[in-house]
C-alpha cells in the first residue's frame, strides 16, 4: 500500500507531470512565471485547491453522484472548484496581500485552470479511492510547483541574455518551456524500474 502511494505521488511530480507532460494549466505557467516568489505562490495556490477539490469532489462523486447523476460530474466540480478559489483568494486577500496583489488576475484563473479540474476527474476515473486520490493531487499539486519554479528559473536567465529581435517576447518563452517539458520525458520509465 505504501510503495503503489509513493508511485502515485512521483508519478504526479515527474512522470505525469500535467504542465509539462499533459499540457494542463498552461495559462498560469506562462503567465505567472516571470518571478519565482509569483511562481511559488501561485504554485502553492494550485496545489492547495488540488487538495481542498479532491477531498470535496471525491465524496461527493461516490456517494451522491454516482452512478445515478454521474452525468453531472463536470458541472458539479466545476462549481465546487469556483467556489474553493473564491474562499483561497478572500483569504488571501485578507491574510497575504503582496500575494493577492502580485498573483493578480490569475488566481481567479485557478477557477477554469483545467489541471484542477483534470486531477480531480482523473482520480475518479483512474479508479481511485480517498486516500490515494489525495496523494494524486499532492503529487499534481507539487508537479505543478516545480514546473512554475524551474520555469521561472530558465525565464530569470531568458531575460539577462541577448537575443533576435524575432524571438523577443513570446517565441523564447515557449521555445525555453518546449525544452524543459522535453527534460521531464527523461523520467517516463522511472516508474517500470521501481516495478521491476
Amino acid at each position: 500500500m505504501f510503495k503503489s502511494l509513493i508511485l502515485i505521488l512521483m508519478g504526479g511530480v515527474l512522470i505525469n507531470n500535467y504542465v509539462l507532460q499533459q499540457f494542463l494549466g498552461i495559462c498560469p505557467f506562462l503567465g505567472v512565471s516571470k518571478k519565482v516568489n509569483q511562481a511559488v505562490g501561485m504554485g502553492v495556490a494550485v496545489t492547495f485547491v488540488m487538495l481542498v477539490a479532491t477531498a470535496a469532489t471525491w465524496p461527493i462523486y461516490t456517494y451522491i453522484l454516482f452512478p445515478k447523476y454521474a452525468y453531472l460530474q463536470t458541472i458539479v466540480f466545476i462549481l465546487v472548484i469556483a467556489t474553493l478559489v473564491q474562499f483561497v483568494e478572500i483569504v488571501l486577500k485578507r491574510f497575504i496581500p503582496s500575494l493577492f496583489k502580485a498573483l493578480g488576475v490569475y488566481l481567479p484563473l485557478i477557477t477554469t485552470n483545467c489541471a484542477v479540474l483534470g486531477v480531480a476527474i482523473n482520480n475518479i476515473s483512474d479508479g481511485f479511492n480517498f486516500v490515494e486520490s489525495m496523494v494524486s493531487s499532492l503529487g499534481v499539486g507539487l508537479g505543478f510547483l516545480l514546473a512554475m519554479v524551474l520555469f521561472a528559473g530558465v525565464r530569470s536567465r531568458i531575460e539577462n541574455i541577448k537575443t533576435l529581435k524575432s524571438f523577443q517576447g513570446l517565441p523564447v518563452t515557449l521555445i525555453a518551456a518546449s525544452i524543459v517539458a522535453m527534460s521531464f520525458y527523461g523520467f517516463s520509465g522511472v516508474i517500470e524500474g521501481l516495478l521491476a
